[in-house]
């Protein structure tokens, strides 16, 4: 196994990025999606559902007020489209990134049988596979299962059910699909990453700390970047524990981690990973639900900060 540096040796934070203008905020950023041309699009829970920035963290615009339930996941596919997951609304919308709607996946507004595998209930994110150009879908809060569907949103197969064996789910929360074809689930409450074929088939599970977040890199970086979550409560506070992103190789072999791994709102550590993108100078980008997660157990309840950038030291 390859030697693992810290992560000051290999990512330092941007403090400071981006520039939110005043009177704007995130309230939480669940999901957050970079384009082709490095522009970032963070997806979040406040009064303007969607913020654009630039590379640099110049604010370029904004749009989705009133078009969403509950944002969850926000990924750009090979088509610099985007896929925004809406959890409450039991949809995946495709959208340009100037907020276009061009189809929605699942029925919106209405929820699939609870953990039954129908199409959805409450998906968690998407992704497009470069080998054969299928979209993968968690399918998340409410069922157990990953559901595959052509580019033109015809539905093809899926597979999961609950349960703790190969194949089988707790919280299906992210996914990606590797240039290979392999598909890798964060397995979240099974504290695992699954790794299918993309017809589904189990190939092998690596194990991660409720691993919440999973993104890979862009060109000449071929690595895989996973968001895990803290500890339980019952370990609350006990260093080490998740509030990290692990690099990983293609073989799983460990890189390097990012973050203190201990809960903290400064740049250096992490509260809450839940949405990762990678742009093409490796520079990471983290989304997370800070608020759900501490800001709203804060007395008096706050915003706290729910979005990082960590750049190649």
């Amino acid at each position: 196994m390859p030697s693992t540096p810290t992560s000051s040796t290999v990512f330092e934070p941007a403090v400071g990025w981006p520039a939110v203008p005043h009177g704007m905020s995130f309230k939480e950023a669940t999901s957050v999606a970079v384009d082709g041309d490095d522009n970032v699009y963070v997806f979040n829970r406040g009064q303007n559902p969607m913020i654009v920035f630039n590379q640099a963290g110049d604010y370029q615009g904004t749009w989705g007020a009133g078009d969403f339930q509950r944002p969850h996941g926000a990924y750009v596919g090979p088509d610099g489209n985007l896929f925004l997951i809406d959890d409450l609304d039991h949809s995946v919308k495709k959208m340009t990134t100037g907020g276009d709607l061009l189809y929605v996946l699942g029925t919106a507004g209405v929820a699939a049988e609870w953990q039954q595998g129908g199409i959805f209930n409450r998906p968690t994110d998407a992704f497009v596979s470069p080998k054969s150009g299928d979209t993968f879908i968690t399918d998340g809060y409410g069922n157990s299962r990953v559901h595959r569907f052509t580019a033109d949103g015809k539905h093809v197969l899926s597979w999961g059910e609950p349960g703790t064996g190969p194949g089988q789910f707790s919280l299906p929360h992210n996914l990606v699909v590797l240039d290979d074809g392999r598909v890798v689930v964060c397995d979240r409450e099974n504290f695992r990453l699954q790794v299918f074929s993309e017809d589904g088939d189990f190939i092998q599970q690596v194990h991660a700390h409720r691993p919440m977040a999973i993104g890979v890199g862009v060109g000449d970086d071929k690595a895989i970047y996973v968001g895990e979550a803290g500890a339980p409560p019952v370990q609350d506070g006990v260093p080490g524990l998740g509030l990290q992103v692990k690099v990983m190789d293609y073989d799983f072999n460990d890189i390097a981690r990012i973050g203190t791994g201990v809960r903290s709102e400064n740049p250096d550590s992490f509260i809450a990973p839940h949405g990762i993108a990678i742009d093409s100078q490796g520079s990471v980008y983290v989304a997370e639900v800070a608020y759900t997660a501490y800001g709203s157990l804060q007395k008096p309840p706050r915003e706290v900060i729910s979005l990082r950038k960590w750049v190649r030291a």
